[in-house]
């Protein structure tokens, strides 16, 4: 995000460094209308961005944390252990509704596992790409060759 004037005055004023008055003075004689604060507030929302363009989701936390870890751990453990349940209650057929449990538990903990993953691993910047048009040659009255059956 570009260093503008504003955004410097308020995180001037978050900080402590200049009062609100102070600020409220300094902005007295900008006029804004209505359109244009719409216009800034809605750009990059509604707008198609150029290809190539690094767009910045939203702020996440590290993937590598402690927290993030010590939930894969234990994901990966339950998973092995209600999979190997299934597994071995079905090959001493064990009743179906408690091979169903077994089933249902390992899904959710993969599910678990996945909404971590994506929550707190996947990167925050996402690369805009379009797909490219498509180029069809002009027909060539050589390149065709009339078979008989």
């Amino acid at each position: 995000m570009k260093e503008d004037m504003v955004l410097k005055l308020l995180r001037q004023v978050k900080s402590g460094e200049v009062s609100i008055e102070d600020a409220q003075s300094a902005l007295e004689g900008v006029n804004l209308s209505e359109e244009a604060y719409e216009s800034a507030v809605n750009h990059g929302v509604f707008n198609e961005p150029a290809p190539g363009t690094i767009v910045r989701a939203s702020i996440r936390p590290s993937g590598e944390s402690f927290l993030v870890v010590l939930i894969g751990l234990w994901g990966i453990l339950w998973t092995l252990y209600w999979a190997g349940s299934l597994s071995y209650g079905l090959f001493h057929h064990w009743d179906q509704q408690l091979l169903s449990f077994f089933l249902a538990m390992t899904l959710l903990t993969v599910i678990i596992l996945g909404i971590v993953y994506i929550r707190f691993v996947m990167p925050d910047l996402i690369i805009v790409k379009h797909r490219r048009n498509k180029f069809i040659q002009p027909n060539d009255p050589e390149g065709w060759q009339q078979f008989e059956v």
